[in-house]
């Protein structure tokens, strides 16, 4: 198993990184490419001239990510090429009326897909984010596949509906959609693990839904909401009460109880608004009573532990292998404009695995696991890792 990524930016970016890509690997078995939208119109012809056995997977991408680099302006490519020996790719395009529904059987998802559960694949996941709602698949893919990593982003190259472009192609032929969404499952000899880099720090304690209504909730604790948050925000700091002000989160425990929480054990979740009318604080969730939740806030330095946090954790795991490759999907609220610096992310996760070749794209919504489920999330960092699954 061979990865490599490469970026370029200008007018001949494409053919750059196409060079690049043929000179290291030569005929991929999977490509993954995200271009700016100025160039994606080209891809699609260029790409499979340029590699006839290739499964093609991609999309129009605000940012891209590849090599070591993060571009995030410009005619900008990221290409990543994997030669992926005894590894099968089955490409989907689908769109909302095809989907089965969520009451359907999982073999209606089965024969959707093309793909049996057996066979464990890993799933790669590019819907647009105008013509497509992300939740139906995800929700669909873990009942069918419940043992199945899902990862992917948003294609973030358009603003409204027919602006994105999302590319698809089985060996010899790609096809470009302006609607639904592409992805490929991937079996055989491959597993993919993932890191989902929420990047959100709790303030106060765990608490408890006393009373909600759909995604608005009214007591925390058996208290109003807006007590509760009046006196959450009169305890932090100067410092924090400014975060607070700025991206108010709440994170939703994906397991229950008031054991010790750590990052990553919440789905988090933005606060769209607080009604002193009638008293209820929305979010962007169903709530339960019984949920329990905890206030969270977001700044650079917490996102920049929360990620090297989450990748130390995953190298101590005991079947921790060096990944061949990999492929992040980040937020457009990530890199610089977070950060204030280009290729943050990507220097993190070199310094936490080392020299894994890494491409990728800035999303318009991250898709990865928590706790076993796959969620939509934003302001995230979804982290794909591939590596030899190996026989017994």
């Amino acid at each position: 198993m061979k990865w490599f990524s490469e970026v370029s930016t200008g007018s001949d970016a494409l053919e750059v990184c196409i060079d690049q890509v043929s000179a290291q690997v030569g005929e991929p078995t999977l490509l993954v490419a995200f271009v700016s939208p100025d160039l994606a119109s080209q891809a699609p012809d260029r790409l499979v001239k340029a590699f006839p056995s290739a499964t093609i997977l991609g999309c129009s991408a605000a940012g891209v990510i590849g090599g070591g680099r993060e571009l995030e302006d410009g005619s900008i490519v990221s290409l990543t090429a994997a030669s992926l020996p005894d590894v099968a790719v089955a490409p989907f395009h689908m769109t909302m009326g095809r989907l089965p529904s969520l009451d359907s059987p999982p073999e209606a998802w089965h024969a959707l897909i093309g793909v049996e559960p057996e066979v464990q694949p890993s799933f790669l996941l590019l819907p647009d984010p105008f013509t497509f709602e992300p939740r139906v698949l995800t929700a669909g893919l873990d009942d069918a596949y419940p043992d199945a990593p899902k990862i992917g982003g948003l294609a973030s190259g358009g603003r409204r509906p027919g602006e994105s472009l999302l590319m698809l192609g089985s060996p010899g032929r790609v096809t470009s959609h302006r609607a639904g969404a592409v992805g490929v499952a991937l079996y055989g000899d491959v597993a993919m693990d993932t890191v989902v880099a929420q990047g959100c720090r709790p303030v106060g304690a765990p608490m408890v839904i006393t009373r909600s209504a759909r995604n608005h909730i009214k007591e925390l604790d058996g208290r109003p909401v807006i007590d509760t948050l009046e006196s959450l925000f009169m305890s932090l700091s100067d410092h924090d009460q400014q975060l607070f002000r700025r991206s108010p989160m709440l994170g939703l425990a994906m397991e229950g109880g008031r054991r010790p929480l750590r990052p990553g054990d919440f789905l988090i979740r933005n606060i769209q608004g607080i009604s002193r009318r009638n008293g209820a604080m929305a979010i962007g969730a169903i709530a339960a009573d019984g949920m329990v939740v905890q206030f969270h806030i977001r700044d650079a330095d917490t996102s920049t532990r929360d990620l090297t946090e989450l990748l130390s954790r995953h190298r101590r795991r005991p079947d921790f292998e060096t990944p061949s490759g990999g492929l992040l999907f980040s937020c457009l609220g990530r890199g610089e404009n977070l950060y204030g610096t280009t290729g943050h992310d990507s220097a993190i996760i070199t310094d936490g695995l080392g020299p894994v070749p890494l491409g990728g794209f800035f999303c318009s919504g991250e898709i990865g696991p928590v706790h076993g489920r796959t969620f939509l999330h934003g302001y995230t960092s979804a982290l794909g890792l591939f590596r030899p699954r190996g026989w017994s």
